[in-house]
Order: structure tokens, then sequence, then C-alpha cells
């Protein structure tokens, strides 16, 4: 199916802007009552349903409030304008509305959270070790360095080539995390209007700052072993793509690994077609690292490889890395200098500490392990419902932390979401992981693994989509 692309114009759109401009301009005060749907809708020439819309945008962008029984209402002056946020704001925003229940957690039953528990995490056998700073040698007060605390890029540097990523002296930035990572090459590679290709479904805090960016986004379907080459080489003609960005191994949301195969022919596109591939590999120390990185088979001439310690340290900790080739390391430096001086070297050299130490391996170790045991329970938790079909992720052995549960075609992800909050459940529906969440989609959830066997899921799902269990 043909994508629509993002930046048309609706009438829609039309009618809120021209309402916008008449705010501005003081055709509306503060507190005017606008035409009823029915007469607006004559004078624009639109349909009843057509006008309406246009006035729920306007109130859900705080310009008009609506009265029951009595109309709309302006809700700004021409003189506070200067507030509001731009559409493009507006939607990077609403798209991340899953990460702030992550942030300000509300319920009790989470298998919709993206993050293992804390008790997996900062509570687990590290916990001793953020009591006190043990980073080790004297501490400069100042900011740092722009590249990050510099033994840290060295012993980052040993760690890819166990990967086979060879990353050449002045190859590694240190960063916030991987969100900044990826903010940082947005900004370097695009500009309003440029195309990139993502995964689809795919990671949705990256389809945000996209948004943000004004950039135009084409998603490639995600298939068992990664980007679906025919969906790839069919859309590569008609969108030529500046950057593609792909999650190799354990993939966010579905589980899936890229397999070489794919890989291979993913490099081969890259070069073919003139575009280069952002791959993120935040989950990369708990899967083996024999297993086919873009960045080890292309080398860092096409390929951006950015990595994490969010999902397997601390996420609090904010501490992420871009290996790239070093001529456009010094550019990504600078644009990190502008925006945000430096990352902390404190906090940089605690993370070497955990790894020097032995503590870092010792806890991954033991993460591995919780893994393990609770994708075997919630596979046979799931087991139970008698489900007409299920995308399980990395393979048998379940490598990451989620598990992609598609639906029966007639179920409605809004308001399974909203049965599962009323009964205290958080659950991730599918649509938010799809760049373009006005298409279509097959209804399907993410699982977090960690919570997947929770009885009282279970028996949530058994209830809502009316399904047995054995």
């Amino acid at each position: 199916m043909e994508e629509r692309p993002r930046g048309r114009v609706t009438r829609v759109d039309e009618i809120v802007e021209a309402v916008k401009a008449d705010i501005a301009g003081g055709v509306y005060a503060l507190g005017d009552r606008l035409a009823p749907v029915r007469a607006a809708a004559l004078s624009y020439g639109v349909s009843k349903n057509t006008m309406a819309e246009a006035y729920d945008r306007l109130v859900s962008e705080g310009f008009l409030r609506a009265v029951g029984g009595s109309g709309y209402y302006a809700a700004r002056s021409g003189r506070d304008l200067w507030s509001a946020p731009p559409p493009h704001f507006v939607e990077a925003t609403d798209a991340v509305s899953l990460l702030r229940e992550q942030l300000d957690p509300h319920f009790d039953v989470r298998p919709g959270d993206g993050r293992p528990p804390p008790s997996w995490m900062e509570t687990s056998e590290l916990r001793r070790h953020f009591s006190a700073f043990r980073g080790g040698g004297d501490v400069d007060f100042g900011y740092g360095s722009t590249e990050g605390f510099a033994p840290l890029r060295d012993r980052l540097r040993q760690m890819l080539a166990e990967r086979m990523i060879a990353v050449e002296p002045g190859g590694l930035l240190l960063t916030h995390g991987a969100n900044h990572a990826l903010d940082l090459v947005i900004r370097h590679f695009l500009e309003p209007g440029d195309t990139v290709f993502v995964d689809e479904p795919g990671y949705y805090p990256l389809f945000a700052k996209l948004t943000l960016a004004k950039v135009r986004m084409v998603g490639i379907r995600r298939g068992a072993d990664g980007p679906d080459l025919e969906d790839l080489f069919a859309k590569l003609p008609r969108h030529r793509p500046k950057l593609f960005f792909t999650q190799s191994q354990a993939q966010n949301p579905t589980g899936t690994s890229l397999t070489p195969a794919v890989a291979f022919a993913l490099l081969q596109a890259s070069e073919s077609w003139g575009f280069r591939i952002v791959e993120d590999d935040a989950f990369g120390d708990i899967v083996p690292p024999g297993m086919p990185r873009l960045a080890a088979l292309g080398r860092l001439d096409r390929v951006v490889y950015v990595g994490s310690f969010s999902k397997t340290l601390s996420a609090s900790l904010r501490t992420g890395y871009i290996a790239a080739h070093p001529s456009l390391l010094a550019s990504l430096r600078d644009i990190k200098m502008v925006t945000g001086v430096a990352t902390s070297d404190f906090v940089e050299r605690f993370v070497l500490g955990l790894i020097e130490g032995g503590h870092y391996l010792r806890h991954l170790r033991r993460l591995r392990t919780r893994l393990a045991k609770e994708w075997a329970a919630t596979l046979a938790g799931l087991d139970q419902l008698e489900l007409p079909a299920r995308q399980t992720g990395s393979g048998p052995n379940g490598l990451g932390y989620y598990l992609w549960l598609a639906l029966p075609p007639s179920t409605d992800e809004a308001e399974l979401c909203r049965r599962g909050a009323a009964r205290g459940i958080f659950i991730a529906p599918g649509s938010v992981f799809y760049p373009d969440r006005e298409e279509s989609h097959p209804p399907a959830i993410r699982i977090n693994v960690a919570y997947g066997a929770d009885p009282r899921f279970i028996a949530f799902l058994s209830e809502a989509l009316g399904v047995s269990k054995s």
C-alpha cells in the first residue's frame, strides 16, 4: 500500500489554520462564540463531520473551548498566541504518551513497560555500588571532555571489538544514552522535508524525534529475520532515503533479530542507493557478541552505530555512545558541545569502575538468567490462551525484553488498553509503534516479558479477547 505523505495538507488542516489566523488577527477575542458547526460547515463548504473535526482539533490544541449545549468559544487571544506550540511539536509530544507512564508510573501490572523492573537493575547485585562513588582517580570538577571520559571510550572500543566492530581512535563519542545519540545524528544529517526509512513497527521515541525535526518517515516492515527486503526494495526507487534507522538485535518492540543474509543485502542496498544506516544496538550487552551487526559487516563507513547502558545497567545513569568514522564523529562532537557542552564525567567514571571491577559482567549474567526464566514463564502463560498466532521475538531462546503479540483481527486496541487501565494493567498498544498512526494496522500489543507471566495479565487477556484458557 502506498504511504500517505506526512506533509499533505487536508481540508481540516486548512480550516484549523484559518481559525487560528482569525484569532491572531483579532477577528475573535478571548471568550467570543464561534459559528455553530452547521453554519461554519456551510461557510467553509465542507461537511458537518469535517467542521466538527476541525473544531475538535482547535479544542485539543487549546485555541477553542467547548461548552456542552452552547457551542465553541475562543480560548486564546492574539496577544498570547506566541505561546502556542507548533503542530509538529504537538504531534511529537503526543507520540511519546506511552513514555509518560514509564516515567511516572500509575499501574501495578506492567506488561507494556519498556524497561526491566528496578529489582533487576538498580536494586540488584549492583545496589551497593550505587551508594558510593567508586570510579577511582582524581576528579576534575570542570565540564570534562566533549568526547567523554577517555578511559571509558578506550574500554568501549575493546568491548566493541568482541562484536567484530573495529572502531578507529577518535571514532567513539559518549552521549546521554541512545536517545541523545539519535538526536545528534538527526541534527547532523537531516533537514525538514528529508525522507528516512524506519522499522515498522519500530522504536516510537525515534518517531517523535523525527516528527519534531519535520522529517518524513517511511516504514519498512519488520519480519522475523529483520527488515523485509521485498518491502525495502519496492520503496527505495520511490523514496530514496537519506538514512535508515534500524535495530538489528532484540528489536523494540518485536524482539526480532537480524540474520546474516538480510544484513548483507541491507548493506548492499546502502551502497547502491546511497543511504547511511543508523544501527541502534541498545540491547547489545545482553545478546551474544557473535550475532550479526551491520557495523561489523559493513564497518563504520556507511553505518553509524549507537549503544547504551540504559537497558542493561540503569536508565538513571544516562550513558550511551556513538561509534562512527572519525570524520563524522568530529561533527557530532561539535553538535554535542553546542547543544549540551559535555556529558557527565562523574557518571562515566562510575560506569568504567563497574566494568573494570567485574561488577557489570556479573550483573549481565544475572540479567540473562532472569530473562531466560521470564521468557519461559511468559510463553507458558500465553500458551494457555487459544490465540490464532503470535510472533515470539528473537527465536526460541528469547534474547531481549520484548514479545510482539498479534491479536484477533476484530480487536479494538484502544478499548483493550482502556479496559486494562481500569484493572490497573499497563498495556502498550501496537499502533504506537508505527510511524504513521493514522493508517490501519493489524492489532497487536508489545509485551515486556519481565511482566508477561503475571496471572492477572493472562486472566485479563483471556477475558478481554474472549479466548479460552487451556
